[in-house]
């Protein structure tokens, strides 16, 4: 089989390493004689394997004890809803940051249950940038404020925290951390929750991981389902139904692979090497444009044009022969789309950078 490269935006690629040891793993997991597929969920050997999972994401990212880390169904989409739900705890507002496409759904959804105040929005310029922290306008009666780190379609990064330390209102501030979690280190006690879907740097979809404060939980808007209960999941180790337990091993073998290689730092390492071949290219090329001011631009998904649109097709038709496939952007915004996670290997980055160079001198 030739060598593939996938820069998919999501599901993505996975550590070769781990797709190995699933292999041999998967139908006689450590000598039980059966496949993580076949295990009952309140069994001792999966149980074993989701205590082992909470355990290396606790260590990886330094959760304190005070947070919950739950595992649950229903993707980050499902938690545009369980937030507020969740987290209004008899407010009527809540404030969000509009970076794009993913915060604009986080907001059509919390317009269901409260009023929402955009606090900063970057959409004057299309979405190619992160607002300014001293430019919001936060309402201090707020319950939360909620942030996009990472919008995957546009490829704009925060590369800083919110602080909302000097708030007089204790206010939570509340992430989704789809495509940037895992990817550098974090300090889990600057947020109120965390969520993130798997199919980008945690393992395979159908998972989502939920990192949440203790003292936010209890307080669900009446009529609240009680699978959106974050409570109800703690309380039940988020074994109440079924989990995603296939899913929930893969993220445990990429965890285990992420300790391996030497944790966070490490990884944030990797993945600015990665990120600074393939931006050095896009800047010094004038056939190439990444249109996400320089600031901003994200580690994890990196659009860019080219000079000329007609041809788009012939490039992605010839990066797909020589194995560098999922490269076309979002419906939306059109393009070509890199999306470079932890699991995409240094050598990825070369041999796309490598064929961008040459289809540039031949098309100069």
């Amino acid at each position: 089989m030739s060598k593939i490269y996938n820069f998919s935006a999501g599901p993505a690629v996975l550590p070769k390493e781990v797709l190995i040891q699933a292999k041999e793993e998967f139908l006689d997991w450590h000598g039980s004689g059966m496949s993580v597929m076949e295990m009952s969920h309140r069994g001792k050997e999966f149980m074993s394997i989701a205590d082992k999972t909470e355990s290396d994401l606790r260590e990886l990212i330094g959760i304190p004890e005070n947070f919950k880390v739950l595992f649950l169904h229903g993707g980050a989409s499902s938690q545009f809803a369980m937030v507020p739900m969740n987290l209004l705890r008899g407010k009527q507002d809540a404030d969000y940051i509009n970076t794009g496409q993913w915060s604009q759904k986080a907001i059509k959804e919390a317009k269901k249950y409260c009023t929402v105040n955009i606090a900063a929005s970057s959409e004057d310029a299309d979405f190619t940038y992160a607002p300014n922290q001293h430019e919001w306008k936060l309402n201090p009666g707020a319950a939360y404020v909620h942030y996009t780190p990472n919008e995957t379609i546009g490829g704009v990064e925060f590369n800083w925290i919110p602080d909302l330390t000097h708030s007089n209102h204790n206010i939570p501030l509340v992430a989704d951390m789809s495509s940037t979690i895992l990817s550098r280190p974090l300090d889990v006690t600057r947020f109120g929750l965390i969520y993130a879907g798997a199919q980008k740097n945690i393992g395979p979809a159908g998972l989502t991981v939920v990192i949440i404060r203790e003292d936010l939980m209890g307080v669900t808007l009446p009529g609240s389902p009680t699978m959106y209960d974050y409570k109800f999941h703690a309380d039940n180790r988020s074994m109440y139904n079924t989990p995603p337990t296939y899913a929930l091993y893969i993220t445990g073998l990429v965890l285990a692979w992420l300790k391996n290689l030497g944790g966070l730092t490490v990884i944030e390492r990797h993945n600015a090497t990665k990120a600074k071949l393939l931006y050095d290219l896009l800047d010094n090329s004038d056939f190439y444009h990444c249109p996400v001011a320089r600031t901003d631009r994200s580690r994890m998904n990196v659009p860019f044009t080219l000079k000329d649109p007609a041809l788009d097709d012939e490039f992605l038709k010839l990066a797909e022969s020589h194995g560098l496939i999922q490269l076309k952007g979002h419906r939306s915004v059109g393009g070509m789309r890199a999306s470079i996670y932890n699991a995409m290997p240094v050598e990825g980055i070369k041999t796309l950078v490598s064929f961008m160079q040459e289809f540039a001198n031949k098309h100069a």
